[in-house]
C-alpha cells in the first residue's frame, strides 16, 4: 500500500504538482498514446485468447497433440526482450533493390511488392499492429494451455449426448464446450488484459515509443528515468494502476467463484 500512496503523493506534489495531471489528460501526444493502449487491449487480447481457444479446440483431437502444443507454447518461454529482438529481424527493412534480410520483406518482395518498414511507417496503426503481433505470438501459448485443460474437463457424456442428438462438431464446440469453460475464458482474458495494459518491453526495444507507437508504460519510463520528471512518471504509473485494478478485482472474484463451484 505504501508504494501506491507514495506514487500518488509524488504525482500531486513534485515537478509541477497538479499540472502533471493536466499534462497527462490534455497533451495531444498522450491522447495518441491512450489510443495505442486501447488498440493493444482490444486486438492483443482478442488475438491471443481467440487463437489460444482455436488451437486448444483443434489440437485436442490431433494424433500428436503434445508435440503440436509444444510448438505453440515454446514462444512463451522467451522473454519479451528476446522476442522483440527476434521480430526485429523478421520485420527488418532495406531500401528497394537491396537484399532484404528480414523474413517478412523477403517474402513480400518476392511477390513483386515494394519493401515495407513494418513498424516504422507514418501510419500509427500499422506500427502498433506490427508490435501487437509479437505479443499475440507470445501469449497464445498461455491461453492454449489453460483453455486446453478446461476443455479436457468437460464431461464426455455431455458431448456424446449432443452427438446423438445430431449436433455437429462446430455446434458442440460453440454451444456446449465454450459455455462450460466460461470461467477459464474469463480468467485468461483478464490475465492477458493485465499483461497487455502493462506492455513495455516490446515497445521499448522495437521503437522506443517513436513513430506514434508509444504506450503508457513506456512513456512512464521515459518521463521518470530519462527526463527525471518524477511527477509525470508517477501520474502515468497511477493511471496504469487505475486501469489494471478493476481487471485484477474481476479476476480474483472469478477465481473465488470457480473455487466455490468446485
Amino acid at each position: 500500500v505504501w508504494p501506491l500512496v507514495r506514487t500518488v503523493t509524488i504525482s500531486l506534489t513534485e515537478d509541477g504538482g497538479l499540472s502533471n495531471w493536466e499534462w497527462a489528460l490534455t497533451d495531444p501526444a498522450n491522447h495518441q498514446m491512450y489510443i495505442n493502449n486501447v488498440l493493444w487491449l482490444v486486438v492483443g487480447v482478442a488475438g491471443s485468447v481467440g487463437l489460444g481457444l482455436l488451437v486448444a479446440g483443434l489440437f485436442d483431437r490431433v494424433r500428436y497433440e503434445s508435440l503440436a502444443k509444444t510448438f505453440v507454447f515454446l514462444p512463451l518461454a522467451i522473454s519479451l526482450v528476446g522476442a522483440s529482438v527476434i521480430w526485429r529481424f523478421v520485420y527488418a527493412w532495406r531500401p528497394e533493390g537491396a537484399n532484404q534480410i528480414g523474413l517478412l520483406n523477403a517474402v513480400w518482395t518476392s511477390l513483386g511488392q515494394e519493401p515495407v518498414a513494418w513498424y516504422q511507417t507514418p501510419d500509427f496503426r500499422l506500427n502498433t499492429f506490427a508490435l501487437i503481433v509479437i505479443l499475440i505470438w507470445l501469449q497464445t501459448g498461455f491461453a492454449m494451455v489453460v483453455l486446453s485443460a478446461a476443455i479436457k474437463g468437460v464431461p464426455t457424456e455431455i458431448t456424446e449426448a449432443a452427438s446423438l442428438d445430431g449436433a455437429t462438431e462446430r455446434q458442440k464446440f460453440l454451444h456446449i464446450i465454450v459455455p462450460m469453460i466460461k470461467g477459464s475464458l474469463v480468467m485468461v482474458t483478464i490475465t492477458t488484459s493485465i499483461v497487455v495494459l502493462k506492455v513495455f518491453d516490446i515497445v521499448f526495444v522495437m521503437t522506443g515509443g517513436r513513430f506514434n507507437s508509444d504506450v503508457v508504460a513506456n512513456q512512464m519510463y521515459v518521463q521518470a528515468f530519462q527526463f527525471f520528471n518524477d511527477g509525470r512518471g508517477a501520474v502515468l504509473a497511477t493511471i496504469l494502476f487505475l486501469a489494471v485494478l478493476p481487471m485484477a478485482l474481476i479476476n480474483v472474484r472469478n477465481i473465488r467463484k470457480q473455487g466455490m463451484a468446485a
